[in-house]
């Protein structure tokens, strides 16, 4: 598989405890896990769970190992392969991409609404698919990258658990695990969607055993904060971001940096806070929900922001501010 690397010894134990491979250290916040569990009890649907907090190394989690159906948020896996592809030299943030007449599909993003053929860069694409969820967008970047590729990527992080299955605008082909109509687009953990947002806040594009030089850092920097700012700039913001974010974003720029992931009883949101008291990454999903409305104030969205505000409060009760996350 191409461009497929793996993770060895104490890398490997590190991925699969929840930490990046740099950090192995994780301590429990018991009395923050009892005021999240009284959270989730209340909401009509099911909650799981997983927060580190990248400073303290606390962590909090709710059946943090449960599979759930990630809806939108496996875009974090895509745009980390581009990422790694940039890296490599195999794509180009420039590069061209089009759009071609017939191709679009429905759901969230605005390229169904524009004309084609439309020509394209690579970062044109990944920021729709990223800042909107933009759905033709995603299926774009999926041809480019190859899902093969995206899948590999996920198995040399160590994530066993998350699997990207198909395009969004075509049904699975070819032999698929049993579990692919249960899950639809992608499986995950939250363990290990906290896991993947990690590395892109740390910048942790290279195996701890590879050599990397300053010009290197340098260059991985370049890339990750290409990343950044596209989660940065996220639209949805009714989740996580919800008693959170005290300003307008688009304004001053943004402390919570995020994807969203909606299916009629699915609510999802995976994000790197930029807290007084250490930056976390906060990964929560909620499913089989009672309320399947598409408002503001459906219940999954405001019982993650509940939980949200929880944690972000318990471990920075300084408040958040973007700066505080530094290298972006």
């Amino acid at each position: 598989m191409r461009g497929m690397r793996w993770f060895t010894g104490v890398a490997m134990a590190a991925c699969l405890c929840g930490v990046a491979p740099s950090q192995t250290i994780n301590r429990e916040d018991t009395a923050l896990q009892a005021k999240l569990a009284e959270i989730a009890a209340a909401h009509h649907g099911k909650v799981a769970l997983y927060a580190v907090n990248l400073e303290t190394h606390k962590t909090v989690g709710l059946h943090a190992d449960e599979e759930v159906q990630t809806a939108s948020v496996i875009k974090l896996a895509i745009l980390f392969e581009a990422m790694e592809q940039v890296r490599a030299g195999k794509a180009h943030w420039d590069e061209k991409i089009t759009l071609p007449a017939g191709y679009a599909v429905g759901g969230s993003g605005v390229l169904t609404f524009l004309d084609a053929p439309l020509m394209l860069t690579l970062k044109d694409v990944l920021t729709m698919m990223i800042v909107m969820s933009d759905n033709t967008a995603t299926d774009l970047a999926i041809d480019r990258l190859g899902i093969d590729n995206i899948n590999g990527r996920i198995a040399w992080m160590g994530l066993e658990h998350t699997h990207l299955y198909k395009r969004i605008s075509k049904p699975a082909t070819g032999p698929m695990p049993p579990d692919q109509p249960k899950f639809g687009l992608g499986k995950t953990t939250p363990r290990e969607m906290a896991l993947l947002m990690q590395h892109i806040q740390q910048c942790d594009l290279a195996l701890p055993a590879e050599r990397v030089t300053d010009a290197d850092a340098a260059r991985d920097k370049a890339i990750c904060a290409v990343g950044m700012k596209m989660l940065q700039k996220q639209f949805y913001r009714d989740t996580i971001p919800r008693y959170l974010e005290k300003m307008d974003s688009s304004e001053t720029g943004s402390a919570i940096a995020s994807k969203t992931g909606s299916l009629n009883a699915v609510r999802a949101d995976v994000a790197i806070v930029a807290g007084k008291g250490g930056p976390m990454v906060l990964s929560i999903f909620t499913y089989e929900n009672a309320d399947q409305s598409w408002t503001a104030d459906n219940e999954g969205e405001v019982t993650i922001a509940k939980l949200a505000k929880a944690i972000v409060e318990t471990w920075s009760p300084a408040g958040i501010d973007g700066k505080t996350l530094g290298w972006y």
